[in-house]
């Protein structure tokens, strides 16, 4: 029966006839370890825990039914339990009795129902429904998205995934981009895997938006004045381009915040005005001041912070209605999301995979070719030489400016054998673009090398898992403080 079993009948039952799950009884005990976080089970609950009953199909076969499953995976969040193999260091049935059962499901067993429930594909459905229930009611906080991009590196040797630079740890690791989508109280409302290399912009517009229409905060019926937005995005300079953030007002209404980038000018300090700025509740004194901007012939309101330092911080909207401190406050509380992504990482350990395996992504989709990326590599690499023997003749050059009579010659030798060399790499350049020329940049993942060919990891599961762990969690424990 396992350890920890005493409910013999039930299970007997449950596996050669059918009887179905095994019935839920709390029983008094003197002390239960972690049951404290019974007290979070009504914020769980109104965050819609079980609406999952509503999705997925589950049989009534199983003696663990979709509601004990859905608690497991909960309470192991909440008690900082990171993945199902740390389970073989708990006591099973501690967290059981905390479910009304004799135990939890051991790993294999929970794996197994996670992998049952993602067979179905229903993860991003489940989300849907998730968020109509979140925002029901038009307010501030579904009205305004913060997007990011978060790399999950991979350690593995059987996926073939492309290559991205970690900023965390300045490498280029081969890796998979979770888009989150955060309200302005900074929690998380959808989450969307890139299928290879996409952008952020490309992810916006191909991925999150066709997500966000099918629930109420973006509803292809939702009507609104012409110069008020559907909803505002708010992301940081990855996804700048001016004829983007237009694209999205015409064709979404969608408005954007973002920074501006390249800003060279300056404005005059007497023209900014100390403001009270809220920053995620919290009341701020700044420094602040807007004007209009035209950016690649598109009109923009630009607001400047100045910082005590003279630093100005310049940020562009499409958003035409709120104030100028709104736009500031709800740019610099974007921090609410990096904040988000660091507590996940240290207290959820959410970047490990949940099931095993790779899936073919869509063939038709264009990737980097790698043959290009290695000879544009060769080429960047040449230049640099070549830069550096120009360096060289430039100082020989300066040296002999000041050198005595005598020792020209010697000069003269140097310069003549740095000249030979220069020649040589400049022929080694042309020959390496000129290689890098008959290749094509972009090429379609089908046309890869079939040994190389791009794949991606399976991603159902960890949709499941991050909708049923971050998501419901963290807003449940916001609303229980």
């Amino acid at each position: 029966m396992g350890m920890a079993t005493v409910r013999h009948e039930s299970r007997i039952a449950s596996a050669l006839m059918g009887a179905g799950p095994g019935p839920v009884q709390f029983e008094s005990h003197q002390g239960v370890c972690g049951a404290g976080v019974l007290f979070t089970l009504p914020a769980l609950i109104s965050q819609g825990l079980l609406k999952a009953r509503d999705i997925y199909t589950y049989p009534r076969r199983f003696y663990y039914s979709l509601e004990s499953i859905l608690l497991t995976l909960a309470f192991m969040a909440l008690s900082r339990i990171k993945n199902p193999e740390q389970l073989k260091q708990c006591k099973p049935g501690e967290i059981g009795r905390i479910i009304g059962l004799d135990r939890i499901a051991e790993v294999r067993c929970l794996r197994g129902k996670i992998k049952f429930l993602a067979d179905q594909h229903k993860a991003i459905d489940l989300n849907h429904k998730l968020i109509d229930e979140w925002y029901k009611m038009p307010d501030d906080a579904g009205s305004y998205l913060y997007i990011d991009g978060h790399q999950r590196i991979y350690y593995g040797h059987k996926a073939k995934l492309p290559l991205k630079y970690i900023s965390r740890q300045r490498l280029c690791l081969a890796a998979t981009t979770e888009y989150w989508v955060n309200d302005s109280a900074g929690l998380p409302v959808l989450m969307v895997m890139g299928e290879l290399t996409e952008k952020l912009e490309e992810a916006i517009k191909d991925l999150i938006i066709p997500e966000l229409q099918k629930t109420k905060l973006l509803a292809s019926e939702k009507k609104h004045h012409d110069d008020l937005p559907a909803c505002t995005l708010i992301f940081d300079r990855e996804g700048y381009h001016p004829a983007f953030f237009e694209e999205l007002w015409n064709t979404y209404r969608i408005a954007i915040i973002t920074y501006r980038k390249n800003v060279h000018d300056l404005w005059p300090e007497e023209s900014f005005e100390t403001k009270e700025v809220t920053v995620l509740g919290h009341p701020i004194n700044m420094q602040i001041c807007e004007r209009e901007t035209t950016l690649n012939n598109i009109v923009f309101r630009e607001v400047r912070k100045l910082s005590s330092q003279g630093h100005q911080t310049a940020i562009i909207t499409t958003n035409r209605q709120i104030p100028q401190e709104v736009i500031a406050g709800k740019m610099f509380g974007r921090w609410s999301q990096e904040n988000f992504f660091r507590y996940l990482i240290l207290d959820y350990d959410f970047d490990k995979m949940i099931t095993f395996g790779t899936e073919q992504p869509n063939e038709e989709r264009e990737v980097v070719n790698p043959l290009w990326r290695k000879a544009d590599h060769q080429l960047k690499k040449q230049r640099e030489r070549s830069a550096r023997l120009k360096a060289k003749m430039f100082n020989l050059t300066e040296e002999a400016f000041d050198a005595p009579i005598e020792k020209m010659p010697l000069i003269a030798q140097k310069q003549n054998r740095l000249k030979t060399k220069m020649e040589l790499a400049v022929q080694e350049e042309d020959r390496l673009r000129e290689a890098r020329s008959l290749l094509a940049a972009r090429i379609k993942v089908k046309e890869m090398d079939e040994d190389k060919r791009n794949n991606r990891l399976n991603q159902e599961s960890k949709q499941l898992i991050n909708i049923i762990k971050p998501k419901k969690f963290i807003r449940a424990m916001a609303i229980s403080l």
